[in-house]
């Protein structure tokens, strides 16, 4: 049994920072991948950022620049510093771990994000 535990997430004017936390625990022998997805009502759930347990990054082009993702193996950690935040930015996120040689991909539960003046 895998729990994603997820924090940091509350409304921010424009132009604020956000730090979101994802930490992991359970029967975890390996991580593969780990990401930061959103949906934002009426959408899709899409990537916002990835990492593999290497440290290759990549980001959606709606962030890149403002958003920075980056991962603590040894406490199965994941996090997203967002900066620059915008209206649009508003959504749901929810972090994803795959793990176990690829076998297992476990969510968190969401933690919104709402960006308003």
């Amino acid at each position: 049994q895998v729990q994603l535990v997820e924090s940091g997430g509350g409304l921010v004017q424009p132009g604020g920072s956000l730090r979101l936390s994802c930490a992991a625990s359970g029967s975890i022998f390996s991580i593969n991948h780990m990401g930061w997805y959103r949906q934002a009502p009426g959408k899709q759930r899409d990537l916002v950022a990835s990492i593999t347990s290497s440290g290759s990054t990549n980001y959606a082009d709606s962030v890149k620049g403002r958003f920075i993702i980056s991962r603590d193996n040894a406490k199965n950690t994941v996090y997203l510093q967002m900066n620059s935040l915008k209206p649009e930015d508003t959504a749901v996120y929810y972090c994803n771990v795959v793990m176990n040689n690829w076998s297992y991909s476990a969510w968190g539960q969401g933690t919104q994000v709402t960006v308003s003046s």
